[in-house]
């Protein structure tokens, strides 16, 4: 074997052994919306730069999150749970449906508008009940499941590789839907 090939094999071996299943992925995610919401918490109310900021970030995440657990996660989920547990996928995508209408709303509302940092912390209260369902409920519901989550971990990866590309390439805006569709 040579070298480049040795090189070549360690490297695939090394990216296999660092690959994050779906639920890491997905828990790193959260760990991020919680530091934004956070941050936006601790923001001085005269910081209108930073609560921006914050905010547009926020949502970011949050759609390309929902994006990917709608496309992959969800559909995955629903093929592998039992019936009593697909009611926990069923009130993520509504959970996701009213996030995305709040998301929706900072396009016309700017910081230091009425409403604004209501908007945001119920937004950041309704999403932080969601994340702690999903890992208390339907994550761990997951790992007893037959779902290969190292494989949905990487479709989920190139997915958010390729949505994150296009939102830098759109200058940073928001990337998504609003619509409340539940794939099978």
């Amino acid at each position: 074997m040579s070298k480049d090939a040795i090189k070549a094999s360690a490297a695939d071996v090394a990216v296999e052994n660092t690959a994050l299943d779906a639920i890491q992925l997905l828990e790193a995610d959260h760990r991020v919306a919680r530091q934004l919401f956070d941050a936006f918490e601790k923001a001085a109310d005269s910081d209108l730069e930073a609560k921006g900021t914050l905010a547009r970030r926020a949502c970011e995440v949050l759609t390309v999150h929902a994006m990917i657990e709608e496309k992959i996660l969800y559909p995955a989920a629903h093929k592998a749970l039992d019936k009593d547990d697909e009611i926990d996928v069923d009130e993520a995508y509504v959970e996701h449906f009213l996030a995305k209408t709040l998301i929706e709303k900072f396009d016309s509302l700017k910081p230091g508008d009425h409403g604004f940092d209501a908007t945001f912390k119920v937004l950041s209260e309704m999403v932080r009940h969601h994340i702690d369902e999903e890992e208390s409920t339907l994550f761990p519901e997951l790992r007893e499941s037959s779902v290969n989550l190292v494989r949905l971990g990487e479709e989920m990866v190139a997915e958010k590789d390729r949505l994150m590309k296009k939102l830098d390439a759109a200058g940073s805006k928001l990337v998504g839907d609003n619509s409340l569709t539940f794939q099978r």
